[in-house]
C-alpha cells in the first residue's frame, strides 16, 4: 500500500509535474516544477522547503541510552551534548557500514534518532540488561527541511530562537502554537534548518512556514533536486555511495567508514571505555592500511569533455540530471583505479563534477583519472582531477 505524509495533502496541491517517487513505502515528490533546476536554485539563492517525513524516526530513552547509543554507532555520541544532533553510522562486526543516520539529543538520557532504512529490530536485539527502550514513531511526526540563504530569516519570524541556533543545535519551540523541535540540519550542505512537528499538527505547521517564506521566494523542491545539492555536498547516499552491509552479497557491495571518507568519525576509537561494534575490525584497517578506497569528489576536465563530444560530431551536453550509477575511472595506462557513484553537470559550479571512489595512493587533490563515459554507443574516457569534498561548501552553511 501506498502511503501519503502529513504533509501530502497541501504539497500535492504545489505539485505541478504530478511526478512521485517511492520512499519508503510513501509517496516523495521527483520534481513540482517543470525545471527541477529551478527547484535546486531555489535552494542555492533564497529557500527550498522539502517533505522528509518518509526517514524512520525512533525515540531511544532510559538510564542507560548514552552507554547503549556508545557501544553501537561508530561516532562517539558522547561527545554530543543535550541541544545539540549528529550526524554518524553504525557498522557490523567486520566494520563495514549498516546505515547512517542523525541523532538528536534532548537530555542526558533521550536521544531521537532518524534513519533511512528501519532499525527497530536491529537495535531492540541489541538492548540486553540495558536499562533503554526504543520506539517506533515513524508515524507520529511530519517532518520538514527548509534549506537555503533565506531560511534562517524566514524562521525566525515564526520562532526567534532560531536566531542564534548553532550547527547541528536544536531548540524545542513553538510554531503557530503548535510544539515542534527546529534543528540546524539538512542534507543540501547549505545553511538550513529542518522541523519536527506531530502529525495531527503537521499541515497548519506547513501554512505556517510557507506564508513566513512567500516573501522570500521560498518553494518546494523534490529528489531530483535535492540529489543535485547533496552531490556538490559531497554527501552520501544510501543505496548509492554505499550498499548496507546486512544486505550485501560480496565483499565488493560493502564499505568502511574510512573508506566511505568518514575517518574523522573514528577520533577516540583507541579508547578501551568504548568498544563498539566493528572497533577491533575498524582498528585493524587503520594499522594496517588496509582500505580499499578513497571516497572523493572529481572535478571533469571540461576542454576533454568537450573535445570528445565534438570529435564525435556532438554537442556538449550540460545536463544537470544527477546520474546515480557506477562510472568506472581508469589510470593513464588503461587500469581501473576507481568508479564514480554520482555524476552531474553543477550548474553552481559550471562544471561536471561526481563523488567516487579510487585507490588510496590516488586520493590527493589533483591527482588525475579518467571517467568512462558511452558516446554513440561507444567507451570514451574524459580526464578528471580528484578534489577535496565538498564540493560546494558556503560559509553560511555553519556561520
Amino acid at each position: 500500500m501506498i502511503r501519503t505524509t502529513p504533509f501530502h495533502p497541501r504539497l500535492d496541491e504545489l505539485n505541478k509535474t504530478g511526478l512521485w517517487q517511492h520512499w519508503a513505502g510513501f509517496l516523495s515528490a521527483t520534481q513540482y516544477d517543470m525545471s527541477a533546476k529551478h527547484e535546486y536554485f531555489g535552494i542555492r539563492n533564497s529557500a527550498g522547503l522539502f517533505d522528509t517525513s518518509p526517514l524512520y524516526k525512533y525515540w531511544i530513552r532510559g538510564k542507560d541510552a548514552e552507554t547503549f547509543l556508545a557501544g553501537i554507532f561508530t561516532r562517539d555520541i558522547r561527545g554530543c551534548r543535550p541541544g545539540r544532533a549528529q550526524y554518524t553510522v553504525w557498522s557490523d562486526d567486520a566494520g563495514y557500514v549498516l546505515e547512517d543516520g542523525v541523532a538528536f539529543r534532548h537530555s542526558e538520557n533521550e536521544f531521537f534518532l532518524t534513519a533511512a532504512e528501519p532499525n527497530l529490530g536491529y537495535l531492540s536485539d541489541l538492548v540486553g540488561r540495558l536499562r533503554v527502550e526504543i520506539s517506533d514513531v515513524s508515524d507520529d511526526y511530519g517532518l520538514l527541511a527548509i534549506q537555503g540563504p533565506r531560511s534562517r530569516v524566514l524562521l525566525a519570524t515564526l520562532a526567534p530562537e532560531v536566531t542564534d541556533l548553532g550547527f547541528f543545535g536544536l531548540v524545542e519551540t513553538k510554531l503557530g502554537g503548535a510544539p515542534v523541535t527546529v534543528s540546524r540540519t539538512g542534507y543540501t550542505g547549505d545553511l538550513g534548518y529542518e522541523v519536527r512537528v506531530r502529525a495531527e499538527d503537521a499541515l497548519a505547521v506547513l501554512d505556517q512556514i510557507m506564508d513566513a517564506g512567500a516573501p522570500h521566494g521560498m518553494r518546494p523542491f523534490g529528489l531530483t533536486a535535492l540529489s543535485m545539492a547533496r552531490i556538490e555536498a559531497g554527501l552520501a547516499l544510501i543505496g548509492v555511495e554505499f550498499s548496507t552491509s546486512r544486505l550485501a552479497y560480496t565483499e565488493h557491495d560493502r564499505v568502511t567508514a574510512k573508506e566511505l571518507g568518514f575517518g574523522w568519525m573514528l577520533r577516540g576509537i583507541d579508547a578501551d571505555d568504548r568498544p563498539f561494534i566493528g572497533r577491533d575490525a575498524i582498528r585493524r584497517e587503520i594499522a594496517g592500511g588496509t582500505s580499499r578506497w578513497a571516497t572523493v569528489g572529481l572535478y571533469l576536465d571540461w576542454r576533454d569533455y568537450d573535445r570528445v563530444y565534438n570529435e564525435a560530431g556532438l554537442i556538449p551536453p550540460k545536463d544537470e540530471t544527477p546520474l546515480e550509477y557506477d562510472s568506472m575511472l581508469y589510470d593513464d595506462a588503461g587500469e581501473r583505479v576507481g568508479y564514480a557513484t554520482s555524476l552531474m553537470y553543477s550548474p553552481m559550479l559550471q562544471r561536471h563534477i561526481a563523488l567516487a571512489r579510487v585507490r588510496p595512493p590516488l586520493a590527493a587533490p589533483g591527482s588525475r583519472v579518467n571517467l568512462e563515459l558511452t558516446i554513440n554507443h561507444e567507451y570514451r574516457t574524459v580526464a578528471a582531477d580528484v578534489a577535496r569534498l565538498p564540493l560546494f561548501n558556503p560559509e553560511r552553511k555553519t556561520a
